[in-house]
């Protein structure tokens, strides 16, 4: 019985791909204007400033690692279908490790056949559409996260159709009502999942992919004043996406974005929940509503021969502010950027990057903009194994 379930086992293993990949990447940069030093080695329109000298001087340079990054991924076939894992990671801090150089978690993403559960792209994403460039924020009209999910792959090919259930999840602005001691009882509340589904279909000359995401958004008012602040709101989006091959030479990858309550599956927005008034009720004298927000992505991949390409176009987001958010809130936000990319040997790229990025606060008349020359140097290696 032994031997049996050893061979069984071996069996099993020597159907087992394992691929260990990753890459080791160090940028230097130099931003004209500022930028939130948590953020000192990306460019992101919501981190500019959003009044004078926010964030102190003008013309920082910068020298980082964050993007290098380290994963593994496996391929098994079974009775059940591939058996697929990843599990990635960089070393670029968000959260509570915010602009250090840490642990970054990736993807951590299990698929078996039709169904898949983990730590990946949202479905509304689309990280194909992400243009050839080494900055690593990018584009900031894209929708584009990653979110804890369970999926469902009915179709999986040239035609591809997936539904899934993820974490839910949404950003509060409580605008000129910030500091009011009422709305420090104000918690969101979520116990549904967000619903999201995408639909492909691949050609010779390229795709076109359609996502959509619905959620529930609510707000309680665990205090006990006089006002009643909760709330509730469904929070629906679009994502139009392309990839268009328009020759051997020349791929054009293009994106539209729009959606009430999603700023946080955007590439970079802020809140999904402003504050508006609602004066002549006196139990709820404001309340929260979600806000709408639209984006756009074209750029232009180019490849002028073995060794040299590169990649140009612009990005912009905007968001349609509720009455009662502050002046200062962020209202719409530009990206552009062109590069030139190296490739002197297999494996081994070195970039040269410009990108502008510009900020438009609600209604206090404020604009901000930056730009910033980035030299980069990256190492990619790939290594597969069979297991037998």
């Amino acid at each position: 019985m032994l031997i049996l379930l050893a061979q069984t086992v071996r069996s099993q293993q020597s159907k087992t791909e394992l691929n260990f990949y990753g890459q080791m990447m160090t940028d230097v940069g130099l931003n004209t204007g500022q930028v939130n030093p948590d953020y000192f080695d990306v460019m992101r329109p919501t981190q500019l400033p959003s009044y004078k000298n926010q964030y102190g001087t003008d013309g920082n340079a910068s020298f980082s690692v964050r993007q290098s990054r380290l994963g593994f991924k496996s391929l098994t076939q079974t009775k059940l279908g591939e058996l697929q894992t990843r599990f990635e990671f960089d070393l670029f801090g968000l959260g509570k490790s915010v602009g250090q150089t840490t642990f970054h978690m990736l993807y951590a993403y299990v698929e078996l056949g039709k169904f898949g559960a983990g730590h990946h792209w949202s479905l509304f994403s689309d990280i194909d559409g992400f243009p050839n460039t080494v900055e690593y924020w990018g584009p900031v009209g894209m929708a584009l996260c990653k979110n804890v999910q369970f999926r469902y792959i009915p179709l999986n090919g040239n035609t591809r159709l997936a539904f899934a259930l993820e974490r839910p999840g949404a950003s509060a602005d409580e605008g000129v009502y910030a500091n009011r001691i009422e709305l420090d009882d104000v918690k969101l509340y979520f116990n549904l999942p967000d619903f999201s589904a995408e639909y492909r279909q691949t050609r010779n000359w390229g795709y076109v992919e359609l996502a959509a995401v619905v959620r529930k958004i609510e707000w309680k008012d665990m205090g006990t004043d006089q006002y009643d602040l909760s709330g509730k709101a469904i929070g629906w989006g679009f994502n139009l996406s392309s990839n268009l091959k328009l020759t051997d030479k020349y791929l054009l990858r293009a994106q539209a974005v729009y959606g009430h309550g999603i700023e946080n599956l955007m590439n970079d927005a802020p809140t999904d929940i402003g504050i508006e008034n609602n004066l002549n009720d006196p139990i709820s004298p404001v309340k929260g509503v979600v806000l709408p927000v639209g984006g756009f992505i074209v750029y232009l991949d180019h490849k002028w021969s073995e060794k040299l390409s590169s990649s140009a176009g612009l990005s912009a987001v905007n968001i349609e502010n509720s009455d009662a958010q502050a002046g200062s809130a962020f209202k719409q936000g530009k990206y552009a950027s062109a590069n030139l990319l190296y490739y002197p040997v297999p494996n081994l790229t070195a970039a040269a990057e410009i990108i502008w990025i510009s900020r438009e606060n609600y209604n206090d008349g404020w604009k901000a903009s930056s730009t910033r020359f980035r030299l980069s140097l990256r190492y990619s290696f790939l290594h597969s194994f069979k297991i037998n």
